[in-house]
């Protein structure tokens, strides 16, 4: 026995410890190397909601605060802190982006989204957008890469202004951001004007 106490992770002991850090912006996760702790009974829901024990988590400011230090590896997600990494549960993209900006025309068009936690990102190159399409309905499901490698999944009013922004190129009906073309479906596969 290394005779250093065992400590049982908890929301309470990773939001004391990321408090800690006092860091400016965004916590320098990537950094970070902690050892594996276990899983936590937390939980991001489609819709964006944080759940933790069961119960919402109610607080905005303890939310932004778990999602300032979530990672992605290797399609798990965690917190971590300097001193412990915990698993969480996410059904699908732990943001959701609720609205975006369109400036510009045709290439030129930029595409800003805001998620649920107020994060903004620029669709473009570095912030990609991604369209899955369900392999026995065909609805679609689109994302942005919010940052690092997290996706925020765009909801279902701001996807329907972008298809209403959609043109054709390259036999495809998509979106122009930051100078790239990302496409939603094959122009083919569209149903016929009337």
């Amino acid at each position: 026995m290394s005779g250093q106490k065992t400590v049982t992770p908890s929301a309470e002991s990773l939001a004391a410890s990321i408090k800690a850090t006092k860091t400016r912006g965004l916590p320098p996760v990537e950094k970070w190397d902690p050892p594996f702790c276990g899983d936590i009974d937390m939980e991001i829901r489609r819709d964006g909601t944080w759940f933790y024990e069961g119960t919402p988590i109610g607080r905005p400011g303890l939310v932004k605060l778990f999602a300032s230090i979530l990672i992605l590896e290797e399609n798990a997600y965690f917190l971590v802190t300097p001193v412990e990494k915990v698993g969480i549960r996410v059904q699908d993209a732990p943001f959701v982006a609720v609205d975006f900006e369109a400036s510009g025309e045709g290439e030129q068009q930029r595409l800003t989204f805001t998620t649920n936690l107020g994060d903004i990102t620029v669709a473009g190159p570095d912030a990609p957008l991604r369209f899955e399409r369900d392999t026995e309905t065909g609805e679609p499901s689109p994302y942005v890469l919010v940052r690092r490698n997290l996706e925020g999944l765009i909801d279902r009013k701001s996807f329907y202004r972008l298809v209403e922004l959609g043109v054709h190129h390259e036999d495809w009906f998509g979106v122009w951001s930051g100078g790239t073309f990302f496409g939603i479906i094959p122009s083919a596969e569209l149903p016929p004007e009337e």
